[in-house]
This record gives C-alpha cells, structure tokens and sequence, in this order.
C-alpha cells in the first residue's frame, strides 16, 4: 500500500486516492499499524484539581484506521502520521493528557483528515513503575502495559482505558486434593481431627501454580464525566489473583509472595470475577451505559496449554448479575460497544 503515500495536492502528483475505485465496496478499517512513538502522558486521574503529576514518558505504538467510501479508491496515508504527530506535541504541551484522551483526540482529527463516518485509534503504551518488594521494601522496577482505545463517529466519541498486568495464581482444585491426602496421612499417623484441621490451618498447603497475565478495559459513553485513574485499574488487576509477583526479591519477599498465593488460591474465572466485582465497587458513580472487559490468561505449568476467562458487557449487565442474580444469556462485545449509537 505504498502507493497510498502521496499526500492530496501535493505538486508531485494528483490526488490518486480520491478516485472511484474499479470496484466499488466500502471498507470497515483502512489505516496504520505499528507506528512507534515515545510520549509523555499521565495515566492517573486529578483529585481535587491537582496537576502537580506532569506525567512521564512510554514507549508507545499506535494503529488508526478510518472506514472508506465505495467512492474512494483509497485513504491518504501520509495524513494518518501528520495527525498523530500533531496529537501528541499538543500533548507534550499538556503535560498531563491521559492515553484515552490522546487516542481520542487523534481519532477525532483522523475521521475529519478522512473524510470518514468513523475512526478508530488505539495505542498500547509499555512504562515502568518502581515498586517495593513486599517485605524486604527493596524497590524494584515492575512493567506495566497502558491501554487508550477511542472510536470518533457523528454521533459522538466513545474511549476505553485499559491496563495489563502479570501476578501469580494457585490452583484450589489440586490444593485440594492434595489437603485430602495429607488428611489421609496425618490420620493414619494417629492425630484426630481437630488436629489436623489445626495443622492444614498454619501449613501452606501445596498446588500448581500459573504466572497470569490480567487484562481491565474500561468505557466511558460520550456523555461519562467520570476520569478513570490507569494506576487503580492496575491495582484491581493484580489483587484479583492470587498474589502480585515482583521481578527482585529477598528470600522473605519470595517466601511471603508463595505463602499468600497459597492461602488465596484462584482458579482463572475467579480473577475475571474478582476484577468485575472489584470495579463495580471502586467506580460506583458510573452508569450503566458504560463498558467492562475483563480478562485473564493462566500460564499452565502442568499442562502443555494455557486458560483464559472472559467477560465483556455493559455496566448495566453486570451490575444487574452482581445484585438481582439476573444472568443475561448474550454479552455486549467491545466492538458493539464501540459503535452503539449515542442513547
């Protein structure tokens, strides 16, 4: 698609993507992918008018894609890296731009650039945050994943905020057969059982475990006033497994970490429930119109393949299953989301 380079009006040549197309289908996405950028934005919420947080630099990659008429035998390249540029120098102005906000504000001149009904932006943003180990206090550099999503149409502009984070799960069902057996044993060994209830109480019980890799989107409708804050969604990540994992540890931090696993253990349903029931909790402002996903993907250690869990819908869904017990049968997708018209 090289020849799409050629920027409309340009002396070198005519506005080739302009023509009518020898076949005349409209496209759904037209765009970019894999444009690297280094950017300064701040991933948490202001509290209280505070801007002291100008906010630090990531290592960012960008895709935009705008649709395409039947008419139009081709989208203007060039123009989807002009309006990323000119995005993120307003950007660096503000000093405090959040990545939804800059996905949005880049959709929003793509659409316009275009010529399009609707746009789509989304960036992935990778940045360190230093962290203490949990017992020794060591400060350790931990990788986190930022996510800023945002789709420009006539009827308004929808974004998304996610995160992504790793941390540990242990598994019930093998602790639990493994407690039976230890059962078995001690009572074999004459302890009655109130003691062995007693000892199954102060000794970790063993199990597999995964390293998992949790995943919390969160949508705001065109009319949400409510700033989300990328640190608590992180937060929410990493509790809803069955411990946080750190890259540096002393043998007490190694020691503390495989003994909460162990007392916490969670299958990998149980984290995607725990980060539903966690959000609903940490944002109970927002209404129903807005947009959950929640993923988590378990790294098996016993077995060749891996498990993933999953649950997308609007608040009002989820919201309504957490208090009534009403479960829908059909839950939206991010893509319906992203292009449910303005209510």
């Amino acid at each position: 698609m090289n020849h799409h380079s050629t920027i409309a009006g340009d002396a070198a040549g005519p506005d080739v993507q302009a023509r009518r197309p020898r076949t005349e289908v409209s496209l759904t996405r037209v765009g970019v992918v894999g444009v690297e950028k280094v950017i300064r934005i701040n991933p948490r919420a202001a509290r209280n008018g505070d801007d002291a947080d100008h906010g630090q630099l990531f290592f960012a990659e960008f895709e935009c894609f705008v649709d395409l008429s039947p008419h139009q035998a081709g989208a203007h390249m060039s123009r989807f890296e002009e309006v990323v540029n000119e995005a993120i120098d307003e950007a660096v102005l503000a000093e405090s731009l959040k990545a939804e906000h800059l996905a949005a504000s880049i959709a929003e001149r793509v659409r316009d650039r275009q010529a399009g009904m609707r746009a789509e932006v989304s960036l992935a943003a990778r940045y360190p945050e230093t962290v203490p180990a949990p017992r020794s206090g060591k400060p350790t550099q931990e990788i986190y994943t930022l996510f800023g999503t945002a789709v420009a149409s006539s009827a308004g502009t929808r974004t998304l905020t996610g995160v992504q984070a790793q941390g540990m799960t242990a598994c019930p069902c093998a602790q639990e057969m493994i407690a039976g057996g230890a059962r078995e044993r001690l009572a074999d060994n004459g302890y009655d059982p109130s003691q062995i209830d007693e000892i199954l109480d102060l000794v970790p019980v063993a199990t597999h475990n995964q390293r998992g890799l949790g995943t919390l989107y969160l949508g705001r409708d065109e009319e949400c006033e409510t700033e989300i804050d990328a640190r608590e969604l992180l937060a929410i990540v990493e509790s809803s497994m069955s411990s946080e994992i750190y890259e540096l540890m002393k043998r007490e931090d190694e020691r503390s970490v495989v003994e909460k696993a162990h007392a916490n253990p969670r299958f990998v349903e149980d984290c995607v429930r725990e980060m539903v029931r966690r959000l609903a909790g940490a944002y109970p402002d927002l209404h129903g119109r807005n947009f959950i996903f929640a993923r988590q993907e378990n790294f098996e250690t016993i077995h060749r393949h891996n498990v993933i869990a999953e649950r997308s819908g609007e608040l009002s869904e989820v919201l309504a299953e957490l208090e009534t017990g009403t479960h829908s049968t059909r839950h939206m997708t991010m893509r319906e989301w992203l292009d449910a018209p303005a209510s």
